[in-house]
């Protein structure tokens, strides 16, 4: 089992679940995909990292994941607005996860950047989680 591969599949049950996020981004528009959008908004889920824990039986694990947030717009309004109901979605959740235990599950950071090219924001919200495998 790669812990972040299930917890990646939860974190996207959330998001397309909450209705303030999906009337900012179709669920359609939100997946696991490699290189630039070709739809505006849309979440692309993006690098993951898992890091065992310090347990003998290395069972518990740090996960690390970026969503990206892009939107069509000159600025960085929208991409702050869906940013923050990624936020919303996945705060005080509870976590059912096969395998898996989510100790804690959390935003550390988001980064909010414009593009080159002067018509897109683009927006990296990183999760850390701690799980451990119960299966």
């Amino acid at each position: 089992m790669e812990p972040s591969l299930e917890l990646q599949k939860a974190i996207r049950g959330k998001l397309v679940a909450a209705s303030a996020l999906i009337s900012l981004v179709p669920a359609k528009s939100i997946l696991d995909s490699n290189g630039l959008p070709s739809v505006f908004p849309c979440i692309l889920i993006g690098e993951g990292q898992s890091v065992a824990g310090d347990d003998i039986a290395r069972r518990r694990h740090d996960c690390y994941l970026d969503l990206h947030v892009w939107t069509e717009e000159p600025g960085l309004e929208q991409s702050k607005t869906i940013s923050g109901a990624i936020r919303g979605a996945l705060f005080d959740a509870v976590w059912t996860v096969p395998g898996l235990h989510v100790a804690d599950l959390h935003i550390t950071q988001s980064r909010f950047m414009r593009d080159p090219d002067g018509k897109h924001g683009h927006a990296v919200v990183s999760i850390t989680a701690m799980v451990k495998e119960t299966a």
